[in-house]
């Protein structure tokens, strides 16, 4: 059994009289990739603030490696890394600049920088020159070096959030192939995201809305907590969705009815009506049984029902 060394008891953060975070209680695991997902304003880049020391809790405890550190994060500092959601290096300096600065707040010196700078960018194929100035850069790249920085000292723990917000598929890919070389290595990995489908990769969720945990587990526990049945996919080989999505609610044998792409996607309620509707609709339609993503997890998580 891996041991946990993350622990939250109970924790809330206020601003004035909003709370963010509201009285939530987690562990993360030692070599996993931890993901915390919900929509912008759900209280995500609050706790990992809090839980990295920017912020300070209105009440809760969080022990990091067994030791207390809600009122003295310098206790973890050096075993920590944080790449915040809003861009951290300074656009203004050349790519070697950042970087440099970065490895001196750690106290590492110019030998080690230049050692671990150059094993990062062979990880992340980092093409361009390190005299580039950084806001002369492409955003994806911009991050990618942006997340070198936040692990130059080499952490056994690190905090990313957000990482992928706002750059290109292909890049978004990239940074969880790196994710994943990172927990292999045994490094243990906090990662926010609104990004239903990358939150795929983790080993354990939380769905967190409004400052609260409203669900827990890894990726096909949640989806067998809020599913029992898989959806079916059904896509018209002639006439429109539109039409399509009337038969079916009058023909009442499904719920969660919703588009999908250029199909509809749904759950089976009752099975003798949807014999029924395929037997009067067998040449206008094409189906196929699919898997809840988490999309459909949070959305049912979220509305309760």
């Amino acid at each position: 059994m891996r041991t946990s060394i993350i622990e939250v008891k109970n924790l809330n953060v206020s601003f004035g009289n909003f709370k963010a975070v509201d009285d939530i209680s987690f562990s993360v695991k030692q070599g996993e990739i931890f993901g915390f997902l919900g929509a912008n304003g759900a209280g995500k880049t609050t706790t990992i603030r809090t839980i990295c020391g920017i912020l300070n809790p209105a009440s809760g405890q969080i022990y990091v490696y067994g030791k207390d550190i809600s009122k003295n994060t310098s206790l973890i500092k050096n075993n920590i890394g944080y790449m915040s959601q809003k861009f951290t290096l300074y656009k203004d300096l050349s790519v070697k600049e950042n970087i440099e600065l970065a490895g001196t707040l750690y106290n590492m010196d110019k030998k080690r920088i230049k050692e671990e700078t150059q094993t990062l960018f062979n990880l992340i194929n980092f093409n361009e020159s390190e005299n580039t100035i950084v806001n002369n850069l492409p955003i994806g790249v911009k991050q990618m070096v942006a997340l070198c920085a936040a692990v130059l000292h080499n952490p056994d723990l690190i905090f990313l959030d957000e990482p992928t917000a706002g750059v290109a598929p292909q890049i978004r890919a990239k940074f969880w192939q790196l994710i994943k070389i990172f927990a292999q290595k045994g490094k243990t990995i906090f990662i926010t995201t609104h990004y239903m489908d990358e939150a795929e990769y983790a080993d354990r969720i939380v769905l967190m809305q409004t400052g609260k945990i409203i669900a827990i587990g890894t990726p096909k526990e949640l989806k067998e907590q809020f599913f029992k049945t898989n959806f079916y996919k059904i896509t018209p080989k002639y006439g429109n969705l539109v039409l399509l999505k009337e038969k079916i609610q009058l023909s009442n044998f499904a719920d969660n009815i919703n588009y999908y792409g250029n199909s509809i996607k749904l759950i089976l309620n009752n099975d003798k009506k949807w014999q029924q509707f395929l037997k009067e609709e067998k040449n206008s339609i094409a189906y196929q049984i699919v898997s809840p993503s988490l999309e459909d997890v949070f959305l049912k998580a979220v509305s309760g029902k």
